[in-house]
């Protein structure tokens, strides 16, 4: 039980040697409070605002690269593009790379409930670190910094196709195969502050995708995905059918 306590704490040098660059220490610890342990710590300052200004930053940073990057592209696509590589999944996915979970700060209650590797923790954290980021360097840093993270990402975003919006996606493929609107069916599950969703897309009064999410909207994309997985697969067999 101690190793593993000791662990959770792992010392600030080896976050920032991973992340690259160098905060004070105070901001760095501000960066890394999730609003359940500020609550139990006495309502201590949460990473919130931070995060709020993280957000901004890689928005940012994530635009002007794909405008850049990709000029024949138009407004619809590099909207779809940013939002595959900011959105809450891809930033977990970079935190997970980062092993931030441990370094979060949280309360026992969110520890107790898988908190380290929730999505909607996850990715919060890495707009905060972006936010502070900003503050101790300014833009050009932070610049250099969000490259360091998003790249990759960026760069996969653009090869998505369907995968860039599930939803607009799978609407698109039912109007070509005569169907009606999908619908989505949704529940939540579990206390406000580990709330889980599920989602059931229902297309012509049939379910064809479920997922689930720490948002509304996450659970929603992972049924409209694997919806528009199952009617792409009928869609090829009535082409090759009629070939």
């Amino acid at each position: 039980m101690a190793s593993k306590k000791i662990r959770q704490v792992t010392p600030a040098s080896e976050l920032l040697k991973k992340l690259g660059v160098h905060l004070d220490p105070e901001l760095l610890v501000l960066a890394l409070t999730h609003r359940s342990f500020a609550h139990e710590a006495g309502g201590i300052p949460t990473n919130e605002r931070l995060e709020f200004l993280g957000d901004s930053v890689l928005g940012l940073v994530a635009a002007e690269a794909l405008y850049l990057e990709y000029p024949e592209r138009p407004e619809g696509d590099l909207a779809k593009m940013r939002a595959a590589t900011v959105s809450q999944r891809p930033l977990a996915k970079i935190a997970r790379r980062l092993e931030l979970g441990q370094y979060i700060l949280l309360g026992k209650g969110e520890t107790r409930t898988g908190g380290r590797d929730k999505d909607s923790i996850l990715s919060d954290t890495v707009e905060a670190l972006i936010g502070a980021v900003y503050l101790t360097h300014g833009l050009e840093v932070a610049q250099k910094f969000v490259h360091s993270l998003i790249d990759d990402i960026l760069h996969e975003a653009a090869d998505l196709g369907a995968g860039l919006d599930w939803k607009t996606s799978l609407q698109e493929i039912c109007a070509r195969l005569g169907f009606e609107a999908p619908v989505y069916e949704n529940a939540g599950d579990g206390p406000d502050h580990a709330r889980t969703f599920t989602s059931t897309v229902i297309v012509d009064g049939k379910a064809y995708g479920t997922g689930t999410g720490s948002a509304k909207k996450h659970a929603e994309q992972e049924a409209a995905e694997n919806a528009y997985r199952t009617l792409k697969a009928l869609e090829d067999a009535k082409l090759k059918k009629n070939a």
